[in-house]
């Protein structure tokens, strides 16, 4: 018996230890793959404005978390709405600039900042959360500026952008019209997403520990509903939904999304992603936002 007792003891403890190195191992891949992911990697790009062309000027306001936030403003015809660009995960305001050139060519005032963890701003993403809260501080001290309209505004955003113009959509009645590339219901979906990239997902539980770390960290929004929660509230907004054949998880989103969007709304179908068109593409593809917000949010109303 007490041979057998021993034998018992020795593979319950060695069945412990391995359980124990099993959760050790994967907390660490998890944690180390969730600290990538909100911390991507930023190349800021440096601008001398003095030379560029539209004229921009620098326009800081204040956010939630840290410091005030600059970004660019590009002026259009006094008095105009203002449409404001929202570059994705993974991207920059440097890289939109072809599509604020183009819409501040039909005289609408344009504003663009990099989002926290991107670009020149410091500190880490959190793939949407508080980036809606960026972009809702910035509509507020935007607000506040007697050269543009203070009640019209217009919105555009690709992916992780989308996700923050989304969410600021259904909340704020200045929004007059928004366009939305790729968007997603939720950040924990596109931290998801970004997991089973990582091709990491062949080890057990990385993607379900990845989440349950990523959801501890942003504790501070575990209450913030899905945004097709409160779609139903941007009735009588004009949206449009662009879809990328080459990100099918994100379009399937999209699509959902747009299904479950109230009137009115269109729907766009493109081949690739924004950041991945080729010239013609992209010019195309910047036509149709500016000709949407012609239709919705004319310069002049």
């Amino acid at each position: 018996m007490r041979i057998s007792t021993a034998r018992i003891a020795k593979l319950v403890s060695f069945i412990v230890a391995v359980v124990l190195f099993a959760v050790v191992s994967i907390s660490t891949i998890s944690g180390f793959l969730v600290y990538q992911i909100i911390h991507p990697a930023r190349t800021p790009s440096s601008f001398d404005l003095s030379i560029m062309m539209g004229h921009p000027t620098t326009f800081s306001f204040p956010v939630a978390d840290g410091p005030k936030r600059e970004g660019w403003f590009f002026p259009g015809l006094q008095g105009a709405p203002t449409i404001m660009v929202c570059h994705g995960y993974q991207s920059q305001r440097a890289d939109v600039l072809t599509l604020v050139t183009t819409l501040q060519d039909h005289q609408y005032n344009v504003f663009l900042f990099d989002f926290s963890g991107h670009g020149t701003s410091a500190g880490s993403s959190t793939l949407g959360y508080k980036e809606a809260g960026e972009v809702e501080s910035a509509i507020q001290a935007l607000g506040t500026r007697s050269d543009v309209d203070q009640k019209r505004f217009g919105l555009w955003g690709t992916d992780m952008g989308g996700y923050a113009v989304l969410e600021t959509a259904e909340r704020d009645p200045r929004v007059g019209a928004f366009a939305v590339t790729d968007v997603y219901r939720s950040p924990r979906e596109m931290l998801r997403m970004q997991v089973r990239q990582s091709g990491l997902t062949a080890v057990p539980y990385v993607l379900n520990a990845s989440d349950a770390i990523f959801r501890l960290i942003n504790y501070l929004y575990r209450s913030t509903p899905l945004v097709s929660a409160d779609i139903g509230r941007t009735h009588g907004v004009p949206k449009l939904f662009i879809i990328s054949d080459d990100q099918p998880q994100l379009a399937s989103e999209t699509t959902e999304l747009y299904n479950e969007a109230p009137d009115p709304k269109q729907l766009l179908r493109d081949a690739v992603r924004y950041r991945d068109m080729s010239d013609d593409d992209r010019k195309n593809y910047e036509n149709a936002i500016v000709s949407f917000f012609l239709q919705y949010l004319p310069p002049v109303q």
